[in-house]
């Protein structure tokens, strides 16, 4: 039987959000399994919502080969995005609200309909959205130097901040997402190349995982849920002064900047 004070975790990490400030990551002092892992991201999602915060969607996470890579691990995982979270498009992002932000691009799906798993597909993913958007991701892990283990991403609520979307709804008949090119450029200069191929090999495959992993706790995606698919290339740092695109072939643009 687990020993893990899942409360006092959660509160922690939402301290160290509120407050802006790195920590040392849990597992450090403190070992947890995946389901531990998760127990507190409920905790902390608890709060929020206690705080009167909405959750505007599910997030994956670490759903591309780069992002597993740059990040030392094996999985995707899941999130929640808040409504707090999000950023009018060619908004503004102050840095001071943040702690060491990355952002990366992505592909939103935004449901038509409910998914329930398990057994989901890619192809039911997408019979059942009513629109796809692109999307940038600001990420900012509250571990010191973005070091952490699985466990302890999960735990932070995979290392939710900011979130902006595309003006632009398409359809997802209309498009191949596998066949995306993504472009993210940091004041003019293309910084990394992608494809939505890179998330699982089709973003709605992304999805349909979500949809079977929520399962296992007798949860759904919801009509109305607005889920981010995963980075398609690793995540870049960002400092303040830098004006943010990403150009996604057939979706468009999405902008901020960081003052």
């Amino acid at each position: 039987m687990s020993t893990v004070d899942y409360p006092s975790i959660a509160r922690f990490l939402h301290l160290a959000e509120v407050e802006k400030r790195e920590v040392v990551r849990i597992t450090k002092e403190t070992p947890l399994s995946i389901e531990d892992a998760y127990r507190v991201q409920e905790e902390l999602v608890a709060i929020k919502r206690e705080q009167g915060h909405r959750i505007v969607g599910p997030k994956m996470g670490l759903t591309s080969q780069a992002k597993m890579k740059q990040m030392n691990v094996d999985d995707p995982i899941y999130g929640y995005i808040f409504d707090y979270m999000v950023v009018p498009e060619g908004g503004t992002i102050k840095m001071q609200e943040l702690i060491h932000p990355k952002v990366e691009a992505e592909i939103a799906f935004i449901m038509g309909k409910d998914v329930e798993g398990p057994g989901i597909t890619g192809a039911q993913v997408l019979a059942a959205t009513e629109y796809v958007v692109p999307a940038l991701e600001i990420i900012d892990s509250r571990y010191e130097n973005f070091q952490f283990t699985l466990p302890d991403v999960i735990a932070d609520n995979a290392s939710s901040a900011r979130v902006i979307f595309g003006n632009q709804l398409i359809p997802p008949g209309h498009i191949e997402l596998d066949l995306v090119g993504v472009t993210l450029s940091i004041n003019g200069k293309i910084k990394v190349l992608g494809a939505g191929a890179a998330v699982l090999g089709h973003p709605a495959h992304s999805v349909a995982m979500l949809a079977n992993m929520l399962a296992r706790k007798k949860q759904k995606l919801k009509a109305g849920d607005v889920i981010l698919t995963g980075g398609i290339t690793e995540a870049i740092m960002l400092s303040r002064g830098d004006y943010v695109s990403a150009k996604l072939d057939q979706l468009g643009e999405v902008n901020v900047f960081i003052a």
